[in-house]
């Protein structure tokens, strides 16, 4: 198998390319797809961001006989339909986060003359804050482009390393490059693709890597045949799932790519878990501690952040707020006894709805604290707590409500980074049961990693369809960190929605937030 760069013992390297995806392939589809363009048989349609100029991806144009086309990451769909060739087609035009205008039988959409080898541009009005940009992995990423012999920003824009589909994205900064990883992956040639963490490596912007607004070029550790391979190839049965994914020094001062992993029978049954280290010469991850079953939270979770504070470093675990802590040292972190909590819970104590015993001082005030031995209590145990009435709101330190509204916005998953721009730690997160399951994506911020957190404002919205997951990528921040650049997997799971996104579906999409944006300027007068 050809590849970019030499095999390792016992495992297959990245590739930067595969066949149907290689640069001359692409030229010579253009080639053909050109000339085609100008004669026969595709009508291109354009969808804009009437704000930014920009294509937008997943748009659904709809005729009146419910034959449905999604544009592709640029915006473009490339439309042949025999019998409705130069013919003047209705399109409904819809998408979530986003307005077509009506007319006066209030239908969302526009007549459409197509003309083989013509083109029409459509404008959309962005509702949502954020500006969704382009689709990161999967096939036909830029399927309508091709077809309609436009040039795709990135180097495999219909298939890279025959991977159609992947679940949540885990990415870290390693010997000067980007690392990145996926849950479950899926393949065209069957239903199972694999289930042992997917991973791929990129450059960064400005040392060889595409600008973010641009896109990503991964490239994937695979198989002999081509195919996305397990990182983690355990013996034992069972999906291998990754995160908390991290660099540490080891004893000699070498840096270390660590992260936890669990070993599952199904989504409710956790089989082991513990920590796992990169080796760089098989480029797997091979098993480094195993932690106790029965531990919930004494180890790294979701995205990491490292701060230095009075002279020692430590990884905070946003879940989703920074809650479990551990210094920023390989032994420690395999030991289970170093994490420590924040939580207002009495030291050495483990919470229970029912009988938890919360802290306070000689003045009955609330201690909140860094406790080792002692369960975190997050978003959820505190809004049972107030629920009880042992806390009150105003004690809370994790219980976000919409700027707009008042209502509570519960967190389910997310990511927490340092910002530059507002000079604030900056939430990111999915809405656990909010106007869709799973799909409304909420801004928020702090003075401090442990809060109060108190205020968001709705940057995404999908109707229902979930975006789980998502993540604030920091290595992307352009212009001090006013823009800053997230992805979460686009789903229907967990949705109820019968009908699956082609080719969006079981995706990553990513999205970018301008904080100077002045719809979140009610957020940052209700923070001062």
């Amino acid at each position: 198998m050809k590849s970019s760069r030499t095999l390792p013992v016992g495992a297959c390297r990245r590739t930067v390319s595969r066949a149907v995806a290689r640069p001359w392939f692409i030229l010579l589809l253009m080639a053909v797809a050109g000339p085609a363009r100008a004669t026969k048989p595709w009508f291109g349609i354009k969808v804009i961001d009437d704000q930014s100029g920009r294509g937008v991806p997943l748009v659904r144009l709809e005729t009146v006989n419910h034959i449905r086309y999604y544009t592709d990451s640029a915006g473009w769909v490339a439309f042949h339909e025999p019998g409705l060739m130069n013919q003047s087609v209705f399109f409904f035009v819809s998408s979530d986060g986003y307005e077509f205008p009506k007319d006066g039988f209030g239908y969302a959409g526009q007549i459409l003359v197509t003309k083989p080898g013509g083109s029409a541009t459509l404008k959309l009005k962005r509702l949502n804050i954020a500006e969704r940009l382009y689709r990161v992995t999967g096939e036909g990423i830029y399927r309508d482009s091709i077809l309609l012999g436009e040039r795709p920003p990135i180097r495999d824009p219909l298939l890279n390393a025959q991977v159609v589909g992947q679940d949540t994205v885990m990415a870290v900064l390693y010997r000067g490059e980007i690392f990145w990883f996926w849950g479950d992956t899926s393949r065209p040639r069957y239903p199972l693709g694999h289930f042992h963490t997917a991973g791929a490596t990129s450059e960064l912007p400005g040392h060889g890597g595409l600008d973010p607004a641009l896109g990503v070029n991964l490239s994937y550790f695979v198989d002999r045949d081509g195919f996305s391979r397990g990182m983690v190839p355990l013996s034992e049965p069972g999906p291998v799932w990754i995160d908390g994914v991290l660099t540490v020094a080891d004893e000699s001062g070498r840096e270390c790519l660590v992260a936890h992993y669990t070993r599952v029978k199904d989504l409710g049954t956790r089989l082991e878990h513990g920590l796992i280290l990169y080796d760089d010469r098989t480029e797997n991850f091979e098993r480094l501690a195993r932690f106790d079953l029965t531990n919930r939270w004494q180890c790294p979770q979701e995205h990491p952040i490292r701060v230095r504070e009075g002279g020692v470093d430590r990884f905070y675990f946003p879940i989703p707020y920074p809650v479990v802590r551990v210094p920023a040292v390989l032994a420690r972190l395999k030991d289970e006894r170093s994490y420590e909590a924040f939580t207002c819970l009495t030291i050495g104590t483990r919470y229970d709805q029912h009988a938890a015993m919360v802290e306070r001082d000689s003045a009955g005030r609330l201690v909140y604290g860094w406790k080792p031995g002692t369960d975190p209590v997050g978003t959820r145990e505190e809004g049972e707590l107030i629920a009880a009435g042992k806390i009150s709101r105003d004690e809370a330190r994790f219980q976000l409500r919409d700027v707009d509204t008042g209502r509570v916005v519960r967190i389910h998953r997310g990511s927490v980074n340092w910002n530059t721009y507002r000079k604030k730690w900056i939430l990111i997160g999915v809405q656990s049961l909010g106007t869709s399951s799973l799909g409304e994506v909420w801004y928020a911020e702090a003075d401090a990693l442990t809060g109060p957190w108190r205020w968001a404002k709705k940057i995404v919205t999908h109707e229902r369809y979930t975006f789980y997951n998502p993540t604030q990528h920091p290595f992307f921040d352009q212009a001090g960190g006013r823009r800053v650049y997230f992805e979460g997997t686009y789903a229907n799971t967990f949705s109820a929605n019968p009908v699956q996104t082609p080719r969006y579906d079981y995706n990553q999409i990513m999205y970018r937030l301008d904080l100077a944006d002045p719809r979140l300027r009610p957020l940052f007068e209700r923070d001062r």
